[in-house]
Formats: structure tokens, C-alpha cells, sequence
């Protein structure tokens, strides 16, 4: 019996979603992780283009692997409209919703063993009625946290030698000193340090802390939060045995030389972490989401409407996500 594929959403139709799929299957189909689209089979045949990748719309996604290395499969869940390249809609809010869901509900049953979701916009969604910030926290929703563990979910973001963890994701920077509080970084510092070990297999994880504030505080001068949040946090991890430390200006944490210093990185806000990400591995990061029970990634962009339909796309974050979410899948089935 051929082992689970990874379910692939769509994501945004009029993104750049479709081409990145089809080059990531051209990269991918010899030597895998094989995997299976959910959405509209004529979306990704229209990007392929006249004699371009063959599709193979399948009922079952257990047939994935063994038609991987000759044709795209796809699990076709229609839009029932028209879909211009770079020219988003709420029309298709519906649809991409449901792809998501699709994908969840194959990785909670094992039908496949993850989730990788390529790029939505969210403005779209929310003009539909989408109530959830992202990709991440509607996951959080379909697939919860079993009890007795840390809760997630948590998003990661990885590129090269550098992980990145976020207290606090999509939220304006007005709102985060008011949203940080000791319990939420504890509970991001243990899901991570979890995640490190089960999924990243590192024995012993060390997990370094970033400040809020320029110089940490700078001693109070510039800020409370290191001395009243962050320290004590720390101190909560380290008494529950996790190698833990900080907080650290964030300003001199993420060089090469600091980088060989720890596993992973507990950052305060969305910008303080994705900046290094994207700096450190532009094309090649990807986000993780940690503390379910199922595997995520996705790529670490978004869905290119200025490019989109000109063939211009890099599959490189998509390529890392599928390949990434495969691994980890491998380590969860062996532990």
C-alpha cells in the first residue's frame, strides 16, 4: 500500500498559487514527497497551459503516489466560476474556505499525512465573512490541541540554519505590549521547545528569548516589559526544566555567530521574527504551525497578485514546505 500523500490546498485561485504547484510537481515528481491538490483540476489545467502538465483528478488521495510521477493529482473541488489571474474576488471565499477544510480533515483521519497550504489573500476572505486572522488560527480551530498539552497553535517560521516562533502573530504593533502577557510566552516557548524535539529531532532544544524593547529595556529606561513579562517567563521555562534564555536585544540575536547559540527563537511580534527569516533565506523560508495534531507548513509568501499568470514565479518556499512537511510527518510515524 503506497504511504499517505500530503494534501496540497490551492489557496488563492488568481495567485500565484497554481503555477508555484505545477513547478514544485515538476521538481518533485521524480523523487517526491508525493503529494495531492485539493481545488479546481481546470484552474491548475489553465496555468499548465497547451501541452503543459497532465492532471489527474482523483476520488481516492491513496492513489496520489502511484500516479505522482506521471500526472498532477487532484482531489477537483470546483469553483463553478471564472478565475482571472491577478485579479482577486470574494466569489471564491467559499471554495478556498473548503479547500482547507478538506485538507485538515485528510491529515486529522491519516487519509494524508499533512497539510501544506499554498498562499491566500486575506482581505477577500474577510470582506466574505472569514472571522479568523490567517491560515493559522482557522487551523487552530479545525484541528485543536489535544488536552493535556501545550496549547497551540503556534506559528513557526524556518529558513536555513534560523526558527523563529511568534507570541503574538497578525496584530497591529499598537496592540502588542498590551497582548504579551508571562503565560502566553511560556506556553510558545513550550510548544516550540516540544516541537523542536518531536518533529525537528533535536534531544535537547536551547530556546533564546528576544526583548520587546531597543537594548532589552535598556534597564527600564526604554521599557518595562523585559523586567515585568519577559525575565519572568524565562525564569517559568527554566523551572520546568527547558533550556531557556533571554531576553535578548533583538538587534544582535540573529547574525551567524548568534545563530549557533540556540535552536530557535521566541520572538514578541510578527515583524521581529519574519524580518530575519526573510532576509537570512528570501525565497526559501516556510511557516510551520506547531502544537496540532496534524503537520502544516506553508511557504513563507504571499500570493504574488502582481505576478500572477506571467509565469514569473519561484516554487522555492513550496518545494522547502512540501519537503519539510514530509520530514516531519516521517519523524511523528517513527516516534
Amino acid at each position: 500500500m503506497s504511504p499517505a500523500p500530503l494534501a496540497l490546498s490551492l489557496g488563492d485561485p488568481a495567485g500565484i498559487g497554481p503555477e508555484i504547484i505545477l513547478k514544485a510537481w515538476r521538481a518533485l515528481k521524480a523523487s517526491g514527497p508525493p503529494f495531492v491538490v485539493i481545488g479546481d483540476a481546470s484552474v491548475l489545467a489553465s496555468a499548465a497551459g497547451p501541452g503543459g502538465a497532465l492532471i489527474a483528478t482523483l476520488r481516492d488521495p491513496a492513489r496520489a503516489a502511484a500516479s505522482f510521477a506521471d500526472a498532477l493529482p487532484v482531489l477537483n473541488q470546483p469553483l463553478g466560476c471564472m478565475v482571472t489571474p491577478g485579479r482577486p474576488s470574494t466569489e471564491w471565499a467559499a471554495a478556498i474556505i473548503q479547500w482547507i477544510e478538506t485538507g485538515a480533515r485528510l491529515a486529522l483521519s491519516g487519509d494524508a499525512a499533512g497539510l501544506v497550504t499554498a498562499p491566500i489573500a486575506k482581505a477577500p476572505l474577510y470582506e466574505a465573512g472569514f472571522r479568523f486572522p490567517g491560515h493559522t488560527e482557522f487551523l487552530g480551530d479545525l484541528a485543536p490541541t489535544p488536552s493535556g498539552r501545550p496549547k497551540g497553535p503556534v506559528m513557526m517560521l524556518a529558513a536555513g540554519d534560523l526558527r523563529v516562533s511568534l507570541v503574538t502573530i497578525h496584530e497591529p504593533l499598537s496592540r502588542i505590549p498590551s497582548l504579551l502577557n508571562h503565560d502566553a510566552i511560556v506556553n510558545v516557548a513550550r510548544v516550540t521547545a516540544a516541537a523542536l524535539r518531536n518533529d525537528f529531532g533535536i534531544a535537547s532544544p536551547r530556546l533564546a528569548v528576544a526583548a520587546l524593547n531597543p537594548h532589552a529595556g535598556e534597564g527600564g529606561a526604554l521599557g518595562r516589559e523585559e523586567a515585568t513579562l519577559i525575565a519572568p517567563a524565562v525564569a517559568t521555562l527554566q523551572s520546568l526544566e527547558i533550556d531557556a534564555s533571554g531576553p535578548y536585544p533583538a538587534d544582535s540575536l540573529f547574525h551567524s555567530e548568534a545563530r549557533r547559540r540556540y535552536d530557535a527563537v521566541i520572538c514578541m511580534y510578527h515583524d521581529q521574527a519574519l524580518i530575519p527569516v526573510k532576509m537570512l533565506d528570501f525565497w526559501g523560508g516556510v511557516n510551520i504551525t506547531l502544537g496540532l495534531p496534524i503537520v502544516r507548513t506553508s511557504p513563507d509568501h504571499g500570493v504574488g497578485y502582481d505576478i500572477a499568470g506571467k509565469g514569473l514565479a519561484r516554487a522555492d518556499s513550496l518545494i522547502a514546505a512540501l519537503r519539510l512537511a514530509a520530514e516531519i510527518a516521517e519523524r511523528r510515524g517513527a516516534a
